[in-house]
């Protein structure tokens, strides 16, 4: 029994190693972050060396003219003095179109977030009831064109019917007169009496080919043999009278021209003329038929028209109510957040600008030389100096920057400095001077910036090594991820991977500052909490 027990705790034992080895090695595992909220600092580490304190050459950031300067050479300042200053105007003009942007953008995101006005909605419910009352009478005039030209042509049908009848008639009087004078007076086998026979049997042949329509019909379904009648009795009516005048002609030749009566002669004339009439009212019947078509085609066409304009109204007036009535699309949310965000961003970039309008004195000293003056035009870039500045100071660190990482300075940035020959001190600093000639080392691109002591420590000696650490820019309370989640696609796109019902799923998002300490800001696509994967 023992023995039994300790087999049934080994098989167990074994399935979950089997289980742990095999199936939960199955299972894909992920390595996640969670989208947080805080600060994300950038900053250039670089190492430099302990100077003696020397000239400070002091230039504007930006171009411009020189709207005042404020002192004269020998002039003792302190430290943040303001010494001259560009002319600002346009600037200021700039800055406030930018606050107009930004409350254009404000107004229009809050738009969309109230969504549309009781005003509003009652104006677009009109606008689809008027567009539902122009289709219904559009529709009723498209039915009211199809029953008028239902009844013109039908009308001219029943016209049809009628000279079809009076046709028919002609046919038969003709016949009967013009074999009636064969028989009277074309009796002989001579030429005259031959064609007047030919001619009485043409009018019969005429007469029997003619294919009339039931005149007590209805003209409804019988257009078609109606149209075809009408071709038939002008073909006959046709024969007929060239057949009545042949007759006629032979009425006058030398052996029957006082022969046959003068009355007889009369109603072969007046029985060519009722057969020419004839002819003529068929020709105007169909001529008549055809253009009740015509009309009738163009007046249905142009109510259909007004019929499919009234339709297409009332859709775009459905589709505006409907687009009021919905909630914001978050793609929109976005979109306007976005517009916000850059508005914000260009108040900011200008507002900078407004600043380094200002030329102000990095330290404490003695201004000894003046290079410029009011109303002059200068580059951010000119070599020499707007005016020179003999510190009080007699130490200061010179460190040459990457051209990537000076790109991101500021005259201004604090500095966190480490001494070596001083491990336990925590010194602070700032940059004083960015000088704009590059320098060139091993082929790579440096600029020289000096950075002076908040106080300078005692003891210290020129040629001293020091840590540095220049906070460049500063955020706070935004979104950020490691930098590990960022991936990027077709070379600009980033893309994030976020943890979606247990598997990932991949977002494209947008990104801001890229700090230290692996820290990313994210400035659109995330939400606080959401997990991130990290490839």
């Amino acid at each position: 029994m023992n023995k039994a027990i300790i087999f049934l705790i080994v098989v167990v034992v074994a399935a979950g190693v089997i289980y742990q080895t095999l199936v939960r090695k199955s299972e894909p595992e992920f390595k996640t972050a969670e989208v947080a909220r805080g600060q994300v600092v950038q900053e250039v580490s670089e190492t430099g060396q302990v100077e003696k304190g020397d000239k400070i050459n002091l230039n504007f950031q930006l171009s411009g003219t020189i709207k005042d300067i404020y002192l004269e050479v020998g002039d003792e300042v302190q430290k943040g003095d303001i010494l001259a200053k560009l002319d600002d105007e346009q600037l200021r003009i700039r800055i406030n179109d930018a606050e107009a942007a930004l409350d254009l953008a404000d107004a229009q995101f809050n738009k969309l977030l109230a969504g549309a006005t009781p005003q509003e909605i009652k104006i677009a419910e009109t606008s689809v009831k008027n567009a539902q009352t122009a289709l219904s009478s559009a529709q009723q005039g498209l039915n009211d064109v199809k029953a008028q030209a239902a009844e013109g042509l039908e009308s001219a049908y029943e016209d049809s019917l009628n000279l079809l009848d009076d046709a028919s008639l002609q046919l038969a009087n003709s016949y009967h007169l013009a074999d009636s004078v064969q028989t009277t007076y074309f009796k002989a086998s001579d030429q005259e009496g031959i064609k007047v026979q030919n001619q009485a049997q043409e009018i019969r042949m005429a007469q029997n080919e003619f294919n009339p329509v039931n005149s007590k019909a209805q003209v409804s379904g019988e257009e078609q043999d109606i149209d075809a009648a009408l071709i038939s009795a002008q073909q006959a009516l046709g024969r007929v009278s060239e057949a009545l005048k042949t007759i006629r002609q032979a009425c006058t030749g030398l052996t029957y021209k006082n022969l046959v009566s003068s009355a007889d002669k009369t109603l072969l004339e007046t029985q060519q003329g009722y057969v020419l009439a004839s002819l003529t009212n068929i020709v105007n019947s169909q001529q008549a038929v055809a253009s009740a078509r015509l009309s009738n085609q163009t007046n249905v066409n142009t109510a259909q028209a007004k019929v499919e304009v009234s339709s297409g109204q009332l859709a775009a007036a459905q589709d505006e109510l409907d687009r009021l009535k919905a909630p914001p699309r978050q793609e929109d949310v976005n979109l306007y957040q976005a517009q916000v965000k850059q508005a914000r961003s260009q108040i900011t970039l200008l507002e900078n600008q407004l600043e380094e309008t200002l030329l102000t004195s990095p330290s404490s000293g003695q201004i000894v030389q003046i290079n410029r003056r009011k109303g002059e035009v200068v580059q951010s870039a000119l070599q020499e100096p707007v005016m020179v500045l003999l510190p009080q100071d007699p130490f200061v660190i010179k460190v040459d920057i990457y051209e990537e990482d000076v790109a991101h300075m500021s005259l201004g940035n604090p500095v966190s400095i480490s001494l070596v020959a001083f491990p336990d001190q925590s010194i602070e600093g700032e940059v004083v001077a960015i000088d704009p000639a590059e320098k060139m080392i091993e082929g790579v691109v440096y600029y020289e910036v000096t950075v002076d002591f908040s106080q300078v420590p005692e003891g210290i000696k020129p040629g001293m090594t020091a840590d540095l650490i220049i906070t460049t820019q500063v955020k706070d309370n935004v979104l950020f991820v490691p930098d590990e989640a960022i991936q990027q696609r077709d070379g600009n796109t980033a893309v994030i991977e976020i943890m979606d019902s247990g598997k990932p799923r991949e977002i494209t998002v947008e990104l801001g500052l890229k700090g230290s300490s692996d820290r990313q800001e994210i400035l659109s696509g995330l939400s606080e909490g959401d997990l991130v994967v990290i490839r």
